[in-house]
């Protein structure tokens, strides 16, 4: 017959408007999720559901109905994070988005409610790294929920809503390296010289062995990190992607410090730690900063944090002239991102340096030779 209905039906409610049912791809008879005021408009609702099963992006609605408390649970079980990252994971959520989201249903979370969950996280005086930091967070989350087809789209689409502004942080000259490594605890002397002029992280330092360690090639292979958490227990880990494992060359200006402290501090036979505290054990995060705090205030560097050798190290390098393929693989970045970064950096110092030597230039030639030069280089004369 003419105009048989071939997917789904209508019927009109005794409230006068109109319900749409349809056959999802599971065998269950489901009702579109809203009553139409007329026939017409449940039939375009059909159709277009039809187009969707055709096309093979029909998703199931009750799906999305899991709690984002529950999915986003899951979801961090189900990565395989390193227990450091966990631990951040776990206090985003509880702090940040539990408390706006927890009871939410996945398919309920709008880009409004995002909007405005952002928007209250900052007014009320949470940190603009942290909240970029949720952000990420809920956008990845939601991300695997459209990957499930729990979701269509994802709401979060705050353009830069993930960008972290983090003031540019101080580097020390190489005066201040070598005055901070004089006043600290003769043990962590050559743990300052390697993080500055390496550009290694804390944890890579703290996780170096006796078999990382070629004085004879000069080089220093980062394998592991180790990282601690807040309960106080430290867990050794792969770096964060494969061009954190790296071999890092030493400069010859400090090997022979590096020598000197395996020599002092490390047996030779064993395979034990480079660098241990007082009592032999890995020196942890909170005690090694007091040791760092006290060196710098007797050295008179202020406001310079340990990671900032990194830092240091890192625009040394860039000043070298290094390719950004060599800073990535000395730095043990698998992205360009923080090579440019330096490389720019070391670009507007340059600029900088140029412009000094000009202001000298200008005040120190003889008065004779102040000619004005036009653009095509002709003199115009002596300046009155």
């Amino acid at each position: 017959m003419a105009g048989k209905r071939t997917f789904g039906r209508v019927r009109k409610l005794p409230s006068g408007r109109w319900q749409a049912r349809y056959p999802g791809p599971d065998g269950i008879d489901r009702p579109a999720p809203e009553t139409f005021a007329t026939k017409k408009l449940a039939d375009d609702w059909l159709a277009a559901m039809q187009t969707e099963l055709r096309a093979g992006d029909w998703s199931d609605p009750e799906a999305g109905r899991v709690t984002f408390g529950v999915f986003a649970k899951a979801w961090i079980i189900e990565r395989g994070l390193s227990a450091g990252t966990v631990q951040l994971y776990e206090t985003l959520l509880r702090l940040h988005l539990a408390p706006t989201f927890e009871r939410t249903a996945v398919a309920d979370i709008s880009s409004a409610a995002v909007r405005a969950w952002r928007a209250a996280r900052l007014a009320a005086g949470t940190g603009v790294s942290t909240v970029a930091k949720s952000y990420a967070l809920l956008r990845a989350i939601l991300n695997t929920a459209v990957a499930d087809r729990l979701i269509r789209r994802n709401p979060c689409q705050i353009k830069g809503g993930s960008k972290e502004e983090t003031p540019e942080r101080p580097t020390a000259t190489v005066a201040e390296v070598y005055a901070i490594a004089a006043q600290i605890d003769e043990r962590y002397r050559a743990l300052v010289l390697v993080a500055a002029f390496c550009g290694l992280r804390w944890g890579e330092l703290i996780g170096l062995r006796r078999r990382d360690i070629d004085t004879g090639l000069g080089t220093v292979r980062v394998r592991q990190s180790m990282a601690e958490l807040r309960n106080g227990e430290r867990v050794a880990k792969l770096p964060k992607t494969a061009a954190g494992v790296r071999t890092v060359a030493i400069p010859e200006v400090i090997l022979a410090e590096v020598k000197r402290h395996l020599k002092l501090f490390v047996e030779p036979a064993s395979d034990g730690r480079v660098f241990l505290g007082a009592k032999g054990a890995t020196p942890r995060r909170n005690h090694f900063n007091r040791v760092w705090h006290r060196a710098c205030a007797a050295a008179g560097v202020t406001g310079l944090r340990f990671h900032d050798l990194r830092h240091t190290g890192n625009t040394l390098a860039a000043s070298t002239g290094a390719s950004t393929r060599e800073l990535m693989a000395r730095m043990g970045h698998s992205t360009a991102r923080a090579a440019l970064i330096y490389q720019h950096a070391t670009a507007e110092r340059e600029r900088s340096i140029a412009k000094a030597v000009s202001d000298l230039v200008k005040k120190a030639r003889p008065k004779a030779s102040r000619k004005k030069i036009d653009p095509n280089g002709h003199g115009t004369g002596t300046p009155g």
